[in-house]
């Protein structure tokens, strides 16, 4: 069961302290509050675990402060909407709102390879108005031989340019706890100049110690990659293990499937997932075009496949667009062979927005059909 509190509701009141001394005393039953920070509210749910069969919905409605109840229908206590469209999971960070509503792209480098290309990528992106980027600096490789990424060597600079250029947020991401140490060490040194979206890549959608880790942590928020071997159940339970540990800021990413099926793209594209996972949960949905094309290829209608995917994830509903680019594909360190060019951010852009525009009809559409909004 779920206690939805009026908006701004103050933990220090004296009704507040009342309602939690009334939920301490029932028996066999656990609470855990979770605490969401939007643009204008700040929205606080309480988490009732246990035997919760024999609590009364109106009995429950009337405690102080408490603005709705929910019955948990779905074993993603926090992150699941449980047939409550009026249940929102926003936030804002730096600036930046995400949400189901919301739709934001990062485009950037796979891997931080110099310094000179940090400055090129982020100078572009603020020429076209871009506040959002990507920046592997830890990057898992099948090879042990393969670049690794520079780590936390490169942190200050990236983040300074960051600041230079107007990038509020950064994904990145983290394969070991000492990684989340070591950004916001660097933040500190650097003066926050920017913020950064931990990334938690399709590899470790299954490393729990790293999911807790992560999760245990409120500074920043987490873009969680669908596991490319797993359910899509299984990696909505590893979002839900972040979020039972206090870090409801998610941002769901589906990046392929890792199937045959999906020949000769380099991974099955699974953006058909998006409004299913809309639905069970609450959480942005982000898609990755990148690493599910994998390959620069173009359709005999001009368009890239890259592309191609792109409009197919934003015109069902997707909320944020993970792509890599680069000054100099020919000369990245990390896939290169599926990095854009700089000249084609322009049109990537343009071709993002009116898949969005076509989604914003399709729904208005609906919306003349349908009693429910």
């Amino acid at each position: 069961m779920i206690l939805i509190l009026e908006p701004n509701t103050d933990p220090e009141s004296d009704t507040y302290r009342q309602l939690m001394r009334f939920l301490d005393q029932l028996p066999d039953i656990q609470s855990r509050t979770h605490r969401v920070v939007g643009a204008e509210q700040v929205l606080t749910e309480i988490y009732l675990i246990g035997n919760t069969s024999a609590l009364s919905i109106e009995e429950m409605s009337t405690l102080p402060t408490v603005e709705r109840v929910v019955r948990i229908s779905e074993e993603y206590r926090i992150i699941g909407r449980h047939h409550d469209n009026e249940r929102s999971l926003e936030f804002t960070y730096k600036g930046v709102t995400f949400s189901q509503h919301e739709l934001h792209v990062f485009a950037g480098l796979c891997a931080v390879d110099t310094p000179e290309h940090v400055e090129t990528m982020m100078q572009a992106l603020q020429e076209h108005g871009q506040v959002c980027t990507r920046m592997g600096v830890y990057k898992p490789r099948t090879s042990p031989y393969a670049f690794q990424g520079h780590g936390k060597s490169c942190l200050p600079y990236v983040f300074e340019l960051a600041g230079k250029y107007g990038i509020r947020v950064i994904a990145m991401e983290v394969t070991h706890e000492n990684h989340v140490r070591e950004i916001h060490e660097a933040l500190e040194q650097t003066g926050h100049p920017t913020g950064v979206m931990l990334q938690i890549g399709t590899r470790n959608t299954q490393n729990f110690e790293l999911l807790k880790a992560v999760g245990r942590q409120t500074e920043m928020p987490v873009l969680l990659k669908r596991g490319f071997g797993i359910t899509l159940e299984e990696s909505l339970n590893a979002a839900e293990y972040l979020a039972s540990e206090g870090n409801s800021r998610i941002v769901f990413g589906l990046r392929g499937m890792k199937t045959n099926m999906g020949d000769p793209h380099r991974n099955f594209v699974d953006f058909a997932h998006v409004p299913v996972v809309k639905r069970l949960s609450r959480l942005p949905v982000c898609i990755d075009p990148s690493h599910s094309v994998g390959s620069r290829d173009r359709a005999p209608d001009r368009l890239l496949d890259v592309m191609h995917v792109t409009a197919q994830g934003v015109i069902a509903g997707a909320n944020m667009v993970l792509v890599d680019f680069h000054p100099a594909p020919e000369k990245a360190l990390v896939d290169g062979p599926q990095a854009l060019r700089l000249d084609e951010l322009a049109p990537f852009l343009q071709d993002v927005q009116v898949a969005r525009e076509a989604y914003l009809k399709r729904v208005a559409l609906m919306r003349e059909y349908t009693a429910d909004p």
